[in-house]
C-alpha cells in the first residue's frame, strides 16, 4: 500500500518550508537564548503551515494504524527523511486512553527520531502523565508495540523493544 503520492508530496513540502527555520543559527552566547526560543514563535505557525502539517501528520497516522508492515516501514521512512516536519509537528495532548495511545504512534512512527534518548524521556513522559490521568498504560503499549520497528538505531535496542520494557514495568524507570 505505501504512503500515497500526494501525501508524500504534502510532507516534503512542509518540510522544505520549516528547514530553513530549523536550521536558523541560535546564538548560544546570548545569555537569553533559552528564553528566546523556547518563546519564539512556533516554527508552523512561523511557516504559516499549521493546518496542512498538522492534517498530514494526521493522515499519516492512520496509515501507520491501519496499514501492513511496508506502509508502517513507508511513513517512518518519510518521516525519517523529513526531520524538520517529524520535529515540528505534535500530536495534540490529552487525558483520555485515545490521546495517549495517538501519542504512541507518533512516538512509534517517529521510530527513534534524531536519538532514542530523547524517545526514551519522551515516553517516560507520556507514560506518567496517562498514569496520572487513570489510563491503563500496558495494553496501549504494548499494542503500539506491535505496530512498531523491531530494528535497533542507535544501540539502545529497537522502539518495540522499548515499548515492551515500558509495558513490563512502571514506566518510572524507563532506564
Amino acid at each position: 500500500m505505501g504512503v500515497p503520492g500526494e501525501l508524500v508530496d504534502e510532507v516534503e513540502l512542509v518540510d522544505a518550508l520549516l528547514k530553513p527555520l530549523a536550521q536558523r543559527p541560535v546564538d548560544i552566547t546570548d545569555p537569553d537564548w533559552p528564553a528566546r526560543l523556547r518563546d519564539g514563535p512556533d516554527p508552523l505557525d512561523e511557516a504559516g503551515v499549521r493546518e496542512e502539517a498538522e492534517a498530514a501528520l494526521r493522515r499519516l497516522l492512520v496509515l501507520y494504524e491501519r496499514g501492513d508492515e511496508p506502509t508502517r516501514s513507508a511513513v517512518r521512512a518519510l518521516l525519517d527523511r523529513c526531520g524538520s516536519f517529524r520535529r515540528a509537528t505534535h500530536v495534540p495532548r490529552g487525558r483520555s486512553p485515545e490521546a495517549f495511545r495517538q501519542r504512541l504512534l507518533h512516538l512509534s512512527a517517529r521510530d527513534h527520531g534524531d536519538d532514542t534518548r530523547d524517545e526514551m524521556v519522551t515516553l517516560n513522559g507520556l507514560c506518567e502523565e496517562a498514569r496520572e490521568a487513570r489510563v491503563d498504560i500496558r495494553p496501549l503499549l504494548l499494542e503500539v508495540a506491535e505496530l512498531s520497528s523491531a530494528e535497533g538505531k542507535f544501540g539502545m535496542g529497537s522502539i518495540r523493544d522499548i515499548l515492551r520494557r515500558a509495558a513490563r514495568r512502571d514506566p518510572v524507570g524507563l532506564w
